[in-house]
């Protein structure tokens, strides 16, 4: 799944929108401290890295954007006996239900990457090679 495959190694660098850019996938606790994250290229969709990030980990709520609604995550989640808290897409014909009270709580991740985004080294990406831009976002987290 890394794009962007040279001769020093993967950099894990897509097109989007806003050119050239790298997603970054982050699982957090209750506490807005980072558990798990994951590198890929900016056109990647979300749901690609769904189970990856919750693997290994056991939560009891899995509280994630409209981008992680799908069938097969949701069956997921339940099946290691967590409740999803992710809303519902608006193109679904029979909408799930989820609960608005703990849905509020996802601010947590955008705090997360709103606290990442503040050093310019994470915000503009230095680094070439993945394995490089991955080793100092997780240096920032550490401190």
């Amino acid at each position: 799944m890394l794009l962007g495959l040279k001769k020093n190694g993967p950099q894990a660098i897509g097109r989007s929108r806003g050119g050239l850019t790298t997603k970054i996938h982050a699982a957090v606790d209750a506490l807005g401290n980072p558990l798990k994250y994951l590198l890929t290229g900016g056109q990647e969709a979300d749901i690609t890295q769904a189970h990856a990030l919750i693997e290994g980990l056991d939560p009891e709520l899995v509280i994630a954007d409209k981008g992680y609604d799908a069938n097969h995550f949701v069956e997921t989640i339940e099946a290691r006996g967590a409740e999803p808290v992710i809303p519902p897409r608006s193109n679904r014909l029979t909408p799930r239900e989820y609960d608005k009270y703990w849905y509020k709580d996802r601010n947590l991740v955008e705090r997360f990457f709103n606290r990442i985004k503040q050093f310019r080294r994470v915000a503009t990406r230095y680094e070439k090679l993945d394995k490089c831009f991955g080793a100092m976002i997780g240096f920032w987290l550490a401190q």
